[in-house]
């Protein structure tokens, strides 16, 4: 089932695990925060380099200071299950280059 939050803002079951995102994108709302709180890029650069209405990221920011708690939550599930993952699923690339430099 399909919620409409608002004309920019959407929750679809089978669209990016049922988080948050942007109505014709699968940018969800998380990433927008990111962007925008953690690497420093103004609303007006992801729209942008994007292709999403200044109106949608806008958005965007309200919802995830409406669902703070929540959103941080879940940011904070992905990063720890992206440092297990590369923990438990090492890069070919990286020890070959650590063996390469001896280490």
């Amino acid at each position: 089932m399909t919620i409409t939050v608002t004309q920019h803002i959407k929750i679809t079951p089978d669209i990016r695990g049922g988080k948050p995102h942007l109505v014709g994108s699968r940018i969800t709302v998380a990433e927008i925060a990111i962007m925008y709180l953690k690497m420093g890029q103004s609303l007006e650069l992801i729209a942008g380099k994007y292709h999403l209405s200044l109106a949608s990221v806008y958005a965007a920011m309200s919802y995830y200071y409406e669902y703070k708690e929540e959103i941080d939550q879940q940011i904070a599930e992905d990063e720890a299950f992206a440092d297990e993952f590369q923990k438990n699923n090492p890069s070919p690339l990286q020890a070959k280059l650590r063996m390469l430099r001896g280490e």
